[in-house]
């Protein structure tokens, strides 16, 4: 990897970070804009970098909150990795419209599953409704975001009024 996309990929790791800070008070305190960093770096990275910015960038947002789930936050990284790299795989085949789907259901509902088991279904089902909100604001904002980025990827920033 050279010295600018290892800069880059710091920058979005840190944006991971900025956006960890930044909280959707919904019950739990590692719910935040922490996965939007690494949904726009689809636009530059392969799909494993900006799986991994999303597991990095969950670990701090998680640290940041006091790591209320305690270890089971090493599972949501991982999770958060996968549905990162599916969404990079989903970005790459211009299958626009299924890939903010995917992301929302997968990060929303199906990365819950596995505390339906761990913790209770009472959690499961407070939980859901908080995750697909905040799944629902990081792709909006990632959504909203992409076509800037995309022009200056390409060089063609517009200063026009």
């Amino acid at each position: 990897m050279d010295v600018r996309k290892l800069a880059l990929a710091a920058l979005f790791i840190s944006l991971s970070a900025v956006g960890g800070m930044i909280k959707i008070p919904l019950g739990i305190a590692s719910i935040a804009l922490d996965s939007l960093p690494a949904l726009l770096a689809v636009l530059f990275f392969s799909a494993p970098l900006a799986a991994l910015i999303a597991i990095f960038g969950h670990m701090m947002s998680a640290f940041l909150g006091g790591m209320p789930l305690g270890p089971f936050h090493l599972m949501i990284a991982a999770e958060m990795g996968m549905i990162v790299w599916l969404f990079a795989k989903l970005h790459a085949a211009e299958m626009d419209r299924i890939k903010w789907l995917a992301f929302i259901f997968f990060n929303g509902v199906i990365a819950a599953v596995p505390f339906y088991f761990l913790m209770s279904p009472a959690f499961f089902y407070a939980t859901v409704p908080a995750l697909l909100l905040a799944a629902t604001v990081n792709a909006a904002a990632a959504a909203a975001a992409m076509p800037y980025l995309l022009r200056i990827k390409a060089g063609r920033t517009n200063h026009a009024s």
